[in-house]
């Protein structure tokens, strides 16, 4: 007589070995274990870029006040104001896409898209630690800045969601664009045309007003001049109109940079 209890496999070891594995708390688990790689990968240059960026936005507020000379508390307000911007700049649209980069030649990424877990998850895990990595940098530089100036900022209730939206839409933009370029050489040399078009010809610390008329027209569709501004408009009062539309600008190049992102790692093998 055969005993049916145990020549019979259980309901649960009918599992298939390769299937795959869905579910939110499947991808949360992924996306934790990724953020500890991405911490752990980069817990060396990390520091190293924090300091970047606060170098970059408080030095250049500095600088730019060299250039100006003696300035009115309004436009030291406007330098100081718009210092955070560059600092978020140097960490999504220069060091993401350099990060990016350097993966894709040592290989790095063909192996993390070969770990059986959700390429979303290794996305986010990225986009947190960027747009986490910004934060102290903005907040720095905003110091350092008003107090080389003499300044207290006014801090309005979107601060947050400004910082937020500011520091994700940067990092998105680098991070799609390193992944849509298939050269890092090539995108590391537009990471370098963008900082001199950043320092030279984006009105982040002067006025749009300032620029010819065609080319505040590009600034208004491009996401630095718009990053300033909600930046701007999160620590003072009175020199930032129109904001809704700035705010609409940088979500339309965040969704665009997700959506470019996904397109190219969806078709990676």
């Amino acid at each position: 007589m055969i005993d049916t209890a145990t020549s019979t496999p259980s309901r649960s070891s009918e599992r298939p070995a390769s299937e795959v594995r869905r579910g939110a708390g499947y991808w949360l688990s992924s996306y934790t274990t990724m953020l500890r790689f991405d911490v752990a990968s980069q817990r060396n240059t990390l520091p190293l870029a924090l300091l970047m960026q606060i170098l970059f936005g408080t030095g250049m507020a500095i600088i730019y006040g060299f250039y100006l000379g003696r300035m009115s508390p309004g436009a030291m307000l406007y330098v100081v104001s718009g210092a955070p911007a560059l600092a978020v700049i140097t960490t999504g649209m220069v060091l993401v896409p350099g990060v990016v980069g350097e993966r894709k030649i040592a290989g790095t990424w063909d192996f993390i898209w070969s770990l059986p877990s959700p390429r979303s998850a290794a996305v986010a895990s990225t986009f947190t630690v960027y747009t986490a990595l910004s934060l102290p940098g903005i907040v720095v530089t905003l110091v350092l800045a008003s107090w080389r100036y003499g300044l207290h900022l006014h801090l309005t209730p979107m601060v947050v969601p400004a910082f937020l939206l500011a520091s994700l839409m940067a990092t998105s933009v680098g991070f799609g664009m390193a992944q849509a370029i298939r050269n890092p050489l090539v995108t590391n040399l537009i990471v370098n045309v963008l900082i001199f078009v950043v320092l030279v010809y984006s009105p982040v610390v002067f006025p749009i007003a300032q620029l010819p008329g065609w080319l505040a027209d590009i600034h208004q569709v491009l996401p630095i001049y718009p990053l300033a501004q909600v930046l701007r408009a999160s620590v003072s009062s009175g020199l930032v109109e129109n904001l809704g539309v700035s705010y609409a600008v940088l979500a339309a190049w965040t969704v665009g940079a997700w959506g470019a992102a996904a397109y190219v790692i969806g078709r990676r093998r």
